[in-house]
């Protein structure tokens, strides 16, 4: 029988998969309209991206791109508490949410790709800011799963926002530190 810890994981893992699919469903059921609803950035209009854009993708494909990094990243973080995922997820969005409308360059941002790479960049930063056997630990299967993620920091496509990236990872890292600075990480 699972306990009541995994199970509110797993109830948030199918809820966050879910919220995704059905946001993409009403997307192509819009033909695509929902993307306007990205970070434009320095436009006021794209201010509505900041919170929505981690949960808009441009196609199937880039969805199903980023839904199994999400999810396993996710879960890894989720071993500290709920909490501790909850509050780094919305620092993660808001924080590389905000520097791509500041800093991005113009074009509608959207999908959990800088989400993606703030809890990347935070599961690795946590080894180094934290020193817990756990965090090594998550630290080496992040690095052997999703080492090759570090090539999305550079600017290899036009259609793939690096700038998401890098601030996503930027963000992780930074709530890592004030992980550290004010103990939020405690159950």
């Amino acid at each position: 029988m699972m306990t009541l810890w995994f199970k509110q994981r797993v109830h948030i893992l199918i809820g966050l998969a879910s919220i995704l699919v059905i946001v993409q469903l009403l997307n192509t059921f819009t033909g695509g309209s929902l993307i306007h609803l990205g970070i434009i950035p320095r436009d006021v209009r794209g201010l509505i991206g900041i919170p929505l854009s981690p949960f808009l993708h441009g196609s199937w494909e880039h969805l199903f791109s980023n839904l199994p990094a999400l999810l396993v990243l996710s879960a890894l973080l989720m071993t500290h508490s709920i909490r501790y995922y909850v509050l780094a997820s919305l620092f993660i969005i808001f924080t590389a949410g905000i520097l791509v409308w500041l800093f991005g360059r113009t074009a509608i941002h959207v999908g959990a790709s800088g989400w993606i790479f703030g809890l990347w960049g935070l599961l690795l930063a946590n080894a180094y800011f934290l020193r817990r056997a756990k965090d090594f630990f998550f630290a080496i299967l992040v690095m052997i799963y999703y080492g090759a993620i570090v090539f999305g920091l550079l600017p290899w496509q036009e259609y793939i926002s690096t700038e998401g990236h890098i601030f996503g990872a930027i963000s992780g890292v930074v709530f890592s530190w004030f992980s550290k600075k004010w103990l939020i990480t405690s159950h």
